[in-house]
């Protein structure tokens, strides 16, 4: 599963804020809203995130892999036991 808790450390230690992403960089709301909940992020708008903040993905993410009783870890079980055709 993917987190944003090395986001909010990156941004602290930035000296920007929220209200800086938003009025500044024209980072939407949404995407603060996407960032506080854990919700998927386009690789775009991690750029941009990279960019503003001087920093690697790295700094803006964190995974960690599904435990087997996730559902998570059902869809991963699930893709692996798919037949591969081969071109």
């Amino acid at each position: 599963m993917i987190n944003y808790q090395p986001f909010w450390e990156t941004l602290k230690a930035s000296g920007e804020s929220t209200y800086s992403l938003i009025h500044d960089y024209s980072i939407s709301s949404a995407t603060i809203d996407r960032l506080r909940k854990n919700r998927p992020l386009s690789t775009s708008t991690i750029n941009d995130l990279c960019i503003i903040l001087g920093c690697s993905p790295e700094n803006i993410l964190a995974f960690t892999p599904p435990s087997p009783e996730t559902k998570e870890n059902d869809i991963f079980l699930k893709h692996r036991s798919l037949p591969r055709t081969r071109e």
